[in-house]
């Protein structure tokens, strides 16, 4: 059987090869198709391509394929090792609280998730973690942080939050007494590691707040907590 082609010049014109225009179309198609990166999938794609639009009158060397099928070979077997590596690095996480950085594809908006890993999966080539019911994209961790850190940092949050909502202690007053019980609670419920995530400044003035709570509203409520005992047990007497 014989092989035909226009010829222009010198050059095959009609089957693409004397622009490569097919060659360059699989090229940014198997880009496209990676998201923007040439894996496995494309190389052997892009091999292929050139084995079909290749000069019928200046073919291939053989030994050029075997070299690009050994090539091939190395690509797959170093991609599977990465992704055996990362499945590894992903199922480490289970059970530790991680920060996600997740971007909206349509609004181009970036949002940070957080919350403890559950459990780790693994599909179309990608490894996602499950947090909250929900699965995010591997490659969109930011941070993991130890779980006592991240508490103590949300407790020392709070204690700011709290010192800024109330009035300066030259203006406070009884009508405050229930916002700074909130805080001489959280404040009191802390261990010393996790006050140490305050400044000394605000430490101070938690401390300010603590002294005037035990001096007006904790007095206070004793005393009206011995007088109930009293007229209760009186009442037990009467009886």
């Amino acid at each position: 059987m014989g092989v035909s082609a226009d010829i222009v010049n010198g050059q095959i014109v009609n089957n693409g090869i004397r622009d490569n225009t097919d060659i360059t179309k699989a090229i940014e198609a198997s880009k496209k198709e990676s998201g923007g990166a040439l894996d496995k999938d494309a190389f052997l794609q892009l091999l292929v391509t050139q084995m079909q639009y290749q000069d019928p009158l200046q073919p291939t060397d053989n030994t050029q394929y075997i070299s690009q099928l050994a090539s091939f070979s190395t690509l797959e077997q170093m991609q599977n090792m990465s992704s055996t590596m990362e499945m590894q690095r992903a199922s480490g996480l289970v059970g530790q609280y991680v920060y996600i950085e997740e971007t909206d594809a349509t609004t181009g908006e970036t949002k940070q998730v957080e919350g403890t890993v559950d459990y780790v999966t693994y599909s179309g080539n990608k490894t996602y973690l499950s947090i909250g019911g929900k699965l995010y994209n591997f490659d969109d961790l930011v941070t993991v942080a130890d779980a006592d850190y991240t508490l103590a940092v949300k407790l020392a949050d709070s204690i700011v939050a709290y010192i800024n909502k109330l009035p300066d202690l030259s203006d406070i007053s009884e009508e405050d007494a229930d916002d700074v019980k909130k805080l001489v609670e959280a404040y009191g419920n802390m261990d010393s590691y996790q006050k140490s995530f305050l400044t000394d400044e605000e430490k101070a003035v938690a401390d300010a707040y603590l002294s005037w709570y035990n001096n007006h509203v904790s007095k206070e409520e004793d005393t009206k907590e011995d007088e109930n005992n009293a007229d209760n047990n009186n009442e037990g007497s009467a009886e």
